[in-house]
């Protein structure tokens, strides 16, 4: 299953680079119907986590995708899946 990851440590002060990647990455996965998209915001103080998930919880992003997965394991590490 091909994968794509971003890791936002090196932008994680930079709020419209932000954007700008994480529109990057699901507009990737979706034109090459890529299945699973790792991001990594990072444990920080769970701020940038929770502007990623609100990015994701806008109403034209949340269309393009089929769930989030939140790792148990790792609390700065998001998965969102796709379905093709």
């Amino acid at each position: 299953m091909a994968k794509l990851k971003l890791d936002l440590h090196d932008i994680y002060n930079k709020g419209g680079q932000i954007d700008a990647e994480l529109n990057r990455i699901v507009e990737e996965a979706v034109e090459k119907r890529i299945e699973l998209v790792e991001i990594i915001p990072g444990k920080g103080s769970g701020q940038l986590k929770k502007k990623v998930l609100r990015f994701l919880e806008q109403k034209h992003i949340k269309a393009l995708y089929h769930r989030i997965e939140k790792d148990d394991k790792n609390f700065g590490r998001i998965f969102v899946h796709f379905r093709f």
